[in-house]
């Protein structure tokens, strides 16, 4: 939609799709804070460690790796549901009931009495299912709309994100609250109930996918294939994820031996240390599970032709037009909201940490963050419509590095209700702005017949990195305090900043 496309007609014709897009966004933006912030809390208030509280962020892992199934996704017709539904629909359906399950799955485990194993494992559970509704959402709106609308749809699914995010955030805490768990008197009950709740309101999305009509579009080489093609498709990713779960669980016993050998009882060595060999870890995780997919190959475990549509051509097309800037685009993607997911992961141990209670971290961070976040992407889109996407990416990056510097600010003294909602009003409308100019970059970079793979690829490396970081944000408090890492997580953004000012010289968004 350029800027002089009259809104209102379109908003008239296109009504109906909006709608559907403000409910599905709706059901992708509630279980992403049920693995992160509402978690942190409850996990807090059971009294899990601050280090293993922040480990729990890697549960959403899923959603920097959902490129690996997104083919799977795209290609692979689900037996009775596909011929009723229609091939995005039924996907759909499917990843709304393992979420619903995931959750309940959730619900059950108290960590204090010895289920925080499971809990975790329905943690990942719930960050897969999730991720895999992204990936069809994103096809869906890609799908039933032309060029000239996707613009109205992304902002209404955003809107929707943003409102499923306040319910799984200031409406879950409110509800727990309410049902008596507090910082001091710990209920699981109660939290097992807000959960529960939680489930109950994915029902939204479930009711729009039987609303919704399948889009006509189909990409051309998702067709022609049988169900043996099919069938051994979904082998290989089985035995690929299969690979990398084995390896990853195998590796812990080394790794921790590791750990203790090079235990220094220096608190900031000590986490570098971790986060060099948990990194390690996936990273061999992943060569085991690259070596396995290549062996399958190699045996014709899998179609070469299909192969090559799915997962090499997307990428290939990526590089084929990009030439020698394709890397560095890749590296801004992958770090452009380090600082951001980085703080994140210990935001909500932090404000508890200071001493706020339930309803106030609701009410400011979720509520009044949320209107901000609203307020940061209108202006964002609108900025970037007058004066470019890419100064617009360079001064989102900027606002986002320095409003973490507040929090030093915030740290230093006693629980301030009016600090905090300063600190919280200036880092949400920086983050709304970041995360408009960033989408529209992305959405730039795609082409729109590799769509849903690239788009998926571009989603899963912008969350990878900051994610890995994130999950031992919790070990670097614990190691140099609240200020100093504040402080390291703003200097995070300074390479950004330069990198975004290079690219400029050289890509035209």
């Amino acid at each position: 939609m350029t800027a002089d496309t009259p809104l209102l007609p379109l908003l008239t014709l296109h009504w109906r799709r909006v709608l559907a897009l403000l409910f599905l966004g709706f059901s992708a933006g509630l279980p992403i804070l049920l693995i992160f912030s509402t978690l942190s809390l409850w996990l807090r208030e059971a009294g899990v460690e601050r280090s293993a509280v922040t480990f729990f962020s890697w549960a959403a892992l899923g959603y920097s790796f959902k490129f690996v199934w997104a083919p799977l996704v795209d290609t692979l017709p689900l037996p009775l549901l596909s011929r009723w539904l229609g091939r995005r629909r039924a996907w759909l359906l499917v990843s709304q009931v393992a979420i619903i399950l995931a959750i309940l799955g959730m619900a059950a485990q108290d960590p204090v009495t010895g289920g925080l194993a499971v809990l975790a494992m329905a943690a990942v559970a719930l960050g897969f299912s999730s991720a895999t509704q992204d990936i069809v959402i994103d096809a869906y709106r890609i799908e039933i709309g032309d060029t000239d609308v996707q613009a109205l749809l992304s902002a209404t699914y955003i809107a929707g994100y943003r409102i499923g995010m306040l319910v799984a955030g200031a409406g879950a805490l409110y509800l727990a609250a309410g049902l008596g768990t507090t910082s001091d008197t710990y209920v699981y009950s109660a939290w097992a109930t807000t959960y529960q709740a939680m489930a109950g309101c994915m029902l939204i999305g479930i009711a729009t996918t039987f609303m919704i009509a399948e889009p006509t579009h189909r990409d051309q080489h998702s067709d022609g294939y049988s169900s043996r093609d099919y069938a051994r498709f979904l082998l290989l990713f089985l035995c690929i994820a299969a690979a990398f779960v084995a390896s990853f669980f195998v590796l812990s016993g080394p790794i921790d031996a590791l750990k203790a050998t090079w235990h220094s009882g220096e608190r900031a060595g000590d986490a570098v240390k971790s986060f060099v060999l948990g990194t390690g870890r996936l990273l061999i995780a992943l060569a085991v599970a690259l070596g396995a997919a290549r062996t399958l190959v190699r045996l014709g475990a899998v179609s070469h032709e299909m192969l090559h549509t799915t997962y090499i051509a997307p990428v290939l097309d990526f590089f084929a037009r990009y030439g020698r800037l394709a890397l560095w685009l890749l590296v801004l993607i992958g770090t452009y909201r380090i600082s951001d997911i980085v703080m994140g992961a210990v935001s909500n141990v932090f404000y508890a940490d200071m001493g706020y209670d339930k309803e106030t971290i609701a009410s400011v961070t979720k509520v009044f963050g949320l209107l901000m976040t609203l307020l940061g992407g209108l202006l964002g889109g609108l900025a970037a419509l007058r004066w470019g996407v890419i100064r617009m990416l360079f001064l989102g990056a900027l606002l986002t590095a320095a409003t973490n510097v507040l929090f030093m600010w915030l740290a230093d003294g006693d629980p301030s209700v009016t600090k905090l909602a300063i600190v919280i009003g200036a880092d949400n409308l920086s983050a709304g702005l970041a995360s408009a100019a960033f989408v529209a970059w992305l959405s730039a970079l795609t082409n729109i017949q590799f769509t849903a793979t690239q788009y998926a690829i571009f989603s899963s490396l912008m969350t990878l990195f900051p994610k890995l970081l994130g999950g031992y944000s919790g070990g670097m408090v614990d190691a140099v305090g609240y200020s100093n890492f504040f402080l390291g997580s703003a200097l995070l953004g300074l390479p950004v900043l330069m990198l975004i000012l290079w690219l400029a010289k050289r890509h035209d968004v």
